[in-house]
């Protein structure tokens, strides 16, 4: 758990960047393939791996590393349940924070860590002989915003995506850095305000010619978060409704517990939110709904 406070501390600005806490079970990778921005990969392997098993890619907050987000997080428990692997990997530059500003990271095949992420989990895919349709992709902070990016520089990869406190891929485009020491703080401020159409068409640049389907996007955030500002939440969700062309249906109240809004686009099963009253940065992990977005529960 101090590891984990350490993280949360950095994440928030406040402190000096964490070196690697106990591994948690998660084994060392070095391997994987092409690696153009020097990430790291730990990955959890349950006792036994299911048959044709699902992949689930999770992304640490800044100051963090996998082994952090892997302590932080709960998926273990289902991942020996289910038989399913996660990929835990780190970023050790830009104060532990993923790169989601350059146009190297913010473009298909471009050699940012976006590139080096596709290539870490096209390696588990083939490693475990993975079922193409369960591979998802979750984060924190820094790793919804490349959650985000994931989504919109390699869609062919992933089936769906859930995260939390994050920002629309390509807010930060542009940005000096990506970390609050960094970054220019106009996207993490909730002012970087566009419409779909344009955020659509952000997302489209970042893969042009791409004419398949993206994966389906759950976010959340919340209201009192005062760090990555709560306007991000509605900007994510313009983005991805546009790009899926799915219109606002409804709001439902204390879903799934109370004090959560869940926002729903179309018939809910391609794009949704969930907005956190009194909850600042970051929205606590919901590991269950998580796997139940992602169809392993």
């Amino acid at each position: 758990m101090a590891a984990v406070l350490r993280a949360l501390a950095l994440a928030l600005g406040l402190g000096s960047v964490y070196a690697a806490p106990t591994q948690n079970g998660l084994t060392a990778i070095s391997d994987w393939g092409e690696n153009p921005s020097n990430l790291v990969l730990q990955l959890y392997e349950p006792p036994k791996v299911a048959a044709k098993p699902a992949i689930i890619l999770a992304l640490h907050f800044c100051g963090g590393t996998g082994p952090v987000y892997s302590e932080y997080t709960k998926y273990q428990p289902y991942a020996d349940a289910q038989g399913f692997v996660v990929l835990y990997p780190s970023s050790p530059k830009d104060n532990n924070c993923w790169d989601v500003a350059t146009t190297k990271t913010l473009t298909h095949e471009g050699g940012g860590d976006s590139n080096g992420l596709a290539n870490m989990v096209k390696w588990a895919i083939a490693k475990y002989d993975a079922d193409p349709a369960k591979v998802f992709v979750t984060g924190s902070s820094s790793g919804c915003m490349m959650t985000n990016v994931m989504i919109a520089t390699y869609p062919e990869l992933f089936t769906a995506a859930s995260c939390y406190s994050g920002v629309a891929a390509g807010c930060l485009a542009g940005s000096p850095g990506s970390s609050p020491q960094s970054a220019d703080p106009f996207c993490a401020s909730g002012q970087n305000i566009k419409t779909g159409a344009e955020w659509a068409s952000q997302v489209r640049a970042m893969y042009p010619g791409y004419k398949g389907a993206y994966p389906r996007f759950q976010t959340w955030h919340g209201e009192a978060d005062n760090f990555v500002n709560y306007p991000n939440l509605g900007e994510q969700l313009k983005m991805w409704s546009t790009v899926m062309g799915v219109p606002f249906t409804e709001n439902r109240t204390d879903t799934p517990t109370s004090g959560y809004t869940k926002i729903v686009y179309g018939d809910g099963t391609k794009v949704v939110g969930y907005s956190a009253r009194g909850v600042g940065h970051m929205v606590p992990v919901h590991e269950e709904a998580d796997l139940k977005w992602f169809g392993l529960l």
